[in-house]
């Protein structure tokens, strides 16, 4: 049976259309302010840096170029011989290689530790003393906004060249990058289990054991190895000031004009990367399923 549309009087229909174009028009006022703002402060940022279209455009040929010298010659007739000639230092730089993936993973499993044990005093629903919540917090922050790259030079004017630097820098910046990261993952759990436990007594260390690290284990592993990632291509910068890895030889490569050299050393770095984004991508995808079954 047709439902029967009931229809306005003309005078409150036209009111109504009035109203939407009204608001339509005042909504579209906003977003083009909106978008002026952003061009305005676009061109201001391109001044104040020294951006120049015409210079990118004139000078492009210039990087181009700089790509093509650092191909390598290879023919179909010799092809293992020139690919031999190309890795003509393959063993050391892979012994490198390796050392900045060790301090990447050094510096991950110290500093995940550190910002796993400061994270619940950074959580503002488990720590009720506002000056601990409010030091824990500015402290993470003080080890994320330092640049990674400037801790290991002051690690390498103290300690002297060596992956020693490194793997305190990264440590350093792991603990407030993953210190944020755990503490939001805590700010965001269910509570009810947390007040059951507190209501009947617990402890606040039995408390953050059986009603906090349950359901958050999984999403700190996840981050943990996002950040492992990370401090791989981190670690692989350590080097241009003396803190270990392949780093300092592919700035040594890049300085004497060693074109070959620099394209054989970035396709292992970038090679490393790919490798170890796939594996720990798999792992997180597994951890978050893991997740999403509880």
């Amino acid at each position: 049976m047709a439902t029967a549309i009931a229809k306005l009087p003309d005078q409150q229909a036209a009111a109504l259309s009035r109203g939407y174009a009204s608001a339509v028009a005042a909504k579209r006022m906003k977003t083009l302010a909106v978008l002026a703002v952003l061009a305005v402060l676009i061109v201001i940022s391109g001044q104040m840096a020294d951006i120049r279209p015409w210079k990118l455009i004139t000078n492009i040929g210039n990087f181009g170029s700089f790509i093509g010298r650092t191909l390598p010659t290879l023919t179909l007739g010799n092809l293992f011989s020139d690919i031999a000639a190309w890795y003509w230092n393959f063993g050391a730089w892979f012994r490198l290689l390796v050392e900045t993936i060790l301090i990447a993973y050094l510096g991950t499993f110290l500093g995940g530790i550190l910002a796993f044990c400061l994270c619940f005093f950074a959580s503002a629903n488990l720590v009720r003393n506002k000056a601990t919540w409010f030091v824990a917090r500015r402290f993470l922050e003080f080890c994320r906004t330092v640049p990674d790259i400037v801790f290991a030079l002051i690690f390498v004017i103290a300690f002297g060249l060596g992956p020693m630097a490194g793997v305190l820098a990264l440590t350093i910046h792991t603990v407030g990058a993953l210190g944020k990261l755990f503490a939001e993952v805590v700010e965001n759990i269910d509570m009810k289990p947390v007040e059951g436990l507190q209501a009947t007594g617990a402890s606040w260390l039995q408390t953050v054991r059986f009603g906090v690290l349950p359901q958050v284990s999984s999403g700190f592993a996840s981050y943990a190895l996002l950040r492992f990632e990370i401090n791989v291509r981190g670690a692989g910068v350590m080097g241009f000031v003396g803190a270990g890895g392949i780093g300092q030889e592919f700035l040594i490569a890049i300085r004497n004009f060693y074109y070959t050299d620099v394209s054989a050393i970035l396709l292992m770095i970038i090679t490393t990367v790919i490798l170890i984004d796939l594996g720990t991508e798999q792992v997180r995808h597994r951890l978050i399923g893991m997740e999403r079954m509880r």
